[in-house]
């Protein structure tokens, strides 16, 4: 049974379950790029599908456009995978369980991958439509967004012509976005020695958070489980005979982390019981109106691994409890912009090493490379290494933007109202763009998203509906 089908634009809802019926996440875009460039067979149009699975589609121009310069429309097809503790659904290799609740689609415990695959579906809408006005269109399908656009990065430019660009990766309906930050992806990793160590095995979660995209929403004062994790293994620590076995949490770094367990050896349980407790009250406290359900819950559990030797214990903790996280510095020219943060999205412990990646983000390319060099120090300090991946510039404003000019246009003739045209911390596949297609005239909008990279993530279909007529519009003025 179709779950959208009622719902207007029809073509565009039509693709849009078409694409949530597909397992999408980062690394796992095979199939939907499949789709894609079968799409493209299918309609008649050129496709080009590359080595890493990004797609360009090419349509020619309507009649009395034929000597309209290209426009490129833009999107990534992978999704962040999140779900609820309690979803059992594999989603590497299930569809979503779609849900209408009046002007809202969601998806029952996962993430709905609106952020991008409303995009791609409303592209593909327009390329299956032969009655619009429109120029040459070049639409591009980039992979691996969502974890350092790895998609966007490799691929091979030259297949385009078209200097504008209108990418559709934007949640805020009304909200031109002109320039952003730039990124990586910088991961900590420990060394780390085993040995016996007598004393009850217990796990210590700390979860109940709300989380989020760590660009959209580092500036919330939303916690984040991996950092409070540390906060509590160093109360241990200092209060008891204790040692760490292991520690997990997070599954993205763009997310900000809602969960994260670490598994302990202690001496004295009781102790170790009464200090956890004690830090759940801490944090409700601190946390009430930010992340009012966080807890701290400690109970007896077992693992296989050996308990850390007392250094490598001490070595983690240092890490978790001394690495920057967070908002660093704002903007001094756009008050409530940020400028530099990161996020340590991600924990994950090996028998042999710990690993911490962090989301580094900056509108200034200095201080995106301070930040890493920080964490380099850091890691170096405590005996480990720092890697970086997915580097990718800061998309910068444009003065004189022909196309920035248009979409104003039209939005204040659509909406009656001026349309606020913005900086975003969050990063976008805009810069990589620019660097490779010189002098891109290129912005980015999109429908209203609640929530991304979180199971609460909801789409607005009225939204929906009046970004798909305004960017008809949009196209139909770009002779």
């Amino acid at each position: 049974m179709r779950i959208l089908e009622n719902l207007e634009p029809k073509a565009v809802f039509a693709i849009f379950e078409d694409l949530c019926a597909i397992p999408h996440g980062s690394e796992n875009t095979k199939a939907v790029s499949d789709y894609c460039a079968a799409f493209a067979r299918d309609h008649g149009l050129a496709c080009y599908q590359d080595d890493l699975d990004n797609v360009v589609i090419k349509k020619p121009a309507s009649p009395g456009y034929e000597h309209a310069q290209p426009v490129i429309l833009q999107g990534h097809m992978d999704m962040v995978c999140e779900k609820e503790p309690d979803c059992g659904k594999d989603m590497d290799r299930e569809g979503l369980d779609l849900f209408v609740d009046g002007d809202l689609v969601g998806a029952r415990g996962t993430t709905l991958g609106g952020d991008d695959g409303i995009a791609v579906a409303m592209i593909l809408a327009i390329l299956e439509d032969a009655t619009l006005p429109h120029p040459p269109l070049e639409a591009v399908f980039t992979v691996d967004e969502e974890i350092g656009m790895q998609g966007a990065e490799g691929l091979d430019a030259s297949v385009l012509r078209g200097r504008r660009m209108l990418n559709l990766d934007s949640e805020d309906e009304g909200i031109l976005t002109v320039s952003c930050a730039g990124g990586n992806r910088t991961t900590c990793t420990l060394p780390v020695e085993r040995e016996p160590f007598s004393g009850a095995c217990c796990t210590v979660t700390i979860g109940g958070l709300i989380g989020g995209h760590s660009g959209n929403e580092i500036d919330k004062g939303r916690a984040s489980s991996n950092v409070l994790t540390g906060r509590v293994l160093d109360e241990l620590a200092r209060k008891t005979q204790m040692r760490l076995v292991r520690v997990d949490g997070g599954d993205k770094d763009n997310a900000i982390p809602r969960m994260t367990k670490a598994m302990v050896a202690v001496q004295d349980e009781a102790a170790a019981a009464q200090i956890t407790a004690q830090m759940d009250a801490v944090f409700k406290k601190e946390y009430e109106c930010t992340d009012p359900n966080v807890f701290v819950c400690f109970e007896r559990g077992e693992d296989e691994w050996l308990p850390m030797d007392a250094p490598s214990t001490q070595r983690v903790i240092g890490l978790l409890l001394c690495a920057p996280d967070g908002v660093q510095a704002n903007d001094p020219n756009l008050p409530g912009l940020v400028e530099t943060s990161l996020n340590l999205g991600i924990l994950h412990t090996a028998e042999d090493h710990l690993s911490a990646t962090f989301c580094v983000r900056s509108s200034v390319g200095t201080r995106k490379e301070m930040v890493t060099a920080r964490l380099r120090r850091l890691a170096e300090m405590l005996g480990g290494s720092a890697a970086v991946t997915g580097d990718y510039p800061a998309w910068e404003y444009r003065k004189d933007s022909p196309l920035r000019d248009i979409m104003t246009q039209v939005f204040r003739e659509q909406y009656h109202r001026e349309m606020t045209v913005e900086s975003i911390h969050a990063g976008l596949e805009c810069g990589l763009f620019s660097d490779k297609l010189p002098g891109l005239d290129c912005v980015s909008f999109g429908p209203d998203l609640e929530e991304i990279h979180t199971p609460r993530e909801r789409l607005h279909i009225a939204s929906v509906a009046r970004v798909w007529a305004y960017t008809l519009e949009v196209l139909k003025r770009c002779k």
